[in-house]
């Protein structure tokens, strides 16, 4: 069995179906591990969910951002569409009810403790390990399992911005989302920015790019990730990261998960949006 992990596909279905056949993915023997946001911004949004959802085991998703975005515009009466969505085909299918169910239960974080990796689409805070991220994950699951619009309705917005171990109901919610699918820094204390959207060099102190953090927790644990499509391909610090920007005009790319010294698998972007989140 191979394991592989692939970066954001923001719907790039084409590029997804020449990834697998650039790796050679036989679904008798091959896992496919999802960074998140499967959806918005590219082309072919619905594709992409179909073809993700019909991999059924093979696929080990974990929710980004788009994809909570998607949620919520489908089951919050008053959320509007942003201007550059990509969403209406699969809000208007015929099976969007089952695709939706079936994105209601990907999770934020998977962890596979026999092999010490941990799969998220942003990052983890210093002061989370493995094991506590994925907790923390499991209780924005049960919320959404249990009243999706309520937590839906109440996970946007930037505060609290440190993690307090205190925080309760949907602060508490709030804050683990947008560590789990919006982060890209933060302080060694636990403070995240959640505006910064550039390339690490820009990163001004006490700001740290959260995985640069060699006090973080997690630091034993690799931790997998996309989401920030002007870091692009990271290996090193024990994290894989993997959003290569496909949807801007990049890459799709997957990694072997099991082979440390195989090299990237990608296949060059057929959309080219302007660079965005």
């Amino acid at each position: 069995m191979t394991r592989w992990a692939i970066g954001d596909v923001q719907g790039c279905c084409a590029e997804l179906e020449a990834l697998l056949q650039r790796i050679g993915f036989n679904d008798e023997r091959d896992q496919l591990w999802f960074t998140g946001d499967l959806v918005n911004r590219g082309p072919q949004s619905l594709a992409t969910l179909r073809r993700v959802r019909a991999l059924a085991a093979n696929a080990t998703v974990v929710l980004g951002n788009h994809d909570l975005h998607l949620l919520a515009l489908a089951l919050v009466s008053d959320r509007k569409p942003r201007r550059n969505d990509t969403l209406d085909d699969i809000l208007g299918a015929p099976d969007r009810d089952a695709l939706l169910a079936w994105l209601l239960e990907r999770p934020l974080a998977h962890h596979d403790l026999a092999r010490n990796d941990l799969l998220v689409h942003a990052g983890v805070v210093p002061q989370w390990h493995a094991r506590q991220a994925a907790l923390l994950a499991g209780e924005v699951s049960q919320a959404l399992q249990h009243d999706p619009e309520r937590l839906l309705r109440g996970m946007y917005g930037d505060e609290p911005d440190h993690w307090d171990e205190d925080l309760q109901g949907q602060a508490r919610l709030r804050f683990i989302i947008n560590v789990l699918t919006r982060m890209r820094v933060c302080t060694a204390a636990g403070r995240v920015d959640l505006k910064f959207k550039g390339p690490p060099a820009e990163v001004r102190a006490p700001l740290q790019p959260w995985f640069a953090i060699s006090s973080r927790a997690s630091v034993a644990t690799r931790v997998v990730f996309g989401h920030w499509s002007a870091l692009g391909l990271h290996r090193g610090d024990n994290v894989l990261g993997l959003d290569t920007g496909c949807v801007w005009g990049g890459t799709l790319t997957a990694i072997n998960m099991d082979d440390a010294e195989a090299p990237p698998v990608a296949v060059r972007s057929r959309t080219k949006l302007p660079i965005g989140d």
